[in-house]
């Protein structure tokens, strides 16, 4: 009797350990959307879309408030040992920081509806680039998360130096602009902004990439420039 009530204890606590698994899967999937929506409505011009994007933000919002309920009623409730711990406290790191990435879409968005009311400034080359780079990364760092793939996690974190690079280039050659003519002021600081958005999109990414590594291997990699190998 007492082994049977043990067993269906196990088995209670890892179909709610699943549980909150699928709803960090299921929220990495809205900010993935939202990202690529708010990136899109730049490239197309779409203020509708950008629209969109801002009115859904309060369904990451409504996400972030169940999970951490989920996690802190683990913790006091389960008190977990060793991985399934670190995959707990983990996991309330990895939905803020997926809460962050939707906040930033939104902010993404916000720039693009003004933007879109004026003339394009310049044709947009490095900012699609950066994006496509940086909605990689969001989807490698879930990837690597669902899979507890270090070697996956290993290379988002490589990859984030690439988006600070771009980031660097795309503000001084909106500068450039910037002092070339005064008009170009407004347009190209909404530019600044996007792209800064997007290189925080992508240290959160790293932060998630980072916790992967925690949960599966008990190693911190926080440090910039640590060496991940062996990770």
């Amino acid at each position: 009797m007492s082994g049977g009530w043990v067993f269906s204890m196990e088995r209670q606590f890892e179909q709610e350990l699943n549980a909150l698994r699928k709803n960090l899967i299921r929220m990495a999937s809205i900010v993935e959307v939202s990202i690529a929506n708010a990136v899109k409505s730049l490239i197309e011009r779409n203020s509708e879309l950008a629209k969109d994007v801002v009115q859904h933000d309060e369904k990451v919002d409504a996400l972030e408030l169940e999970l951490d309920k989920q996690c802190v009623d683990l913790l006091a409730l389960r008190q977990p040992l060793a991985i399934d711990l670190r995959f707990i406290t983990s996991a309330i790191k990895i939905t803020n920081n997926l809460e962050r990435m939707g906040d930033l879409a939104v902010n993404i968005a916000e720039r693009v509806i003004p933007l879109n009311q004026e003339p394009q400034l310049k044709p947009l080359i490095d900012i699609p680039r950066m994006a496509t780079i940086t909605q990689t990364m969001v989807k490698d760092s879930i990837d690597a998360f669902v899979n507890r793939d270090t070697g996956l996690a290993r290379s988002v974190c490589e990859r984030d130096s690439t988006v600070d690079a771009l980031n660097d280039q795309i503000f001084r050659e909106l500068l450039t602009y910037m002092i070339q003519d005064p008009a170009n002021i407004t347009r190209a600081v909404h530019l600044m902004l996007i792209s800064r958005h997007l290189e925080r999109i992508s240290d959160h990414s790293t932060n998630i990439a980072e916790e992967v590594v925690y949960i599966v291997k008990a190693k911190v990699v926080k440090h910039r420039g640590l060496n991940l190998e062996g990770s």
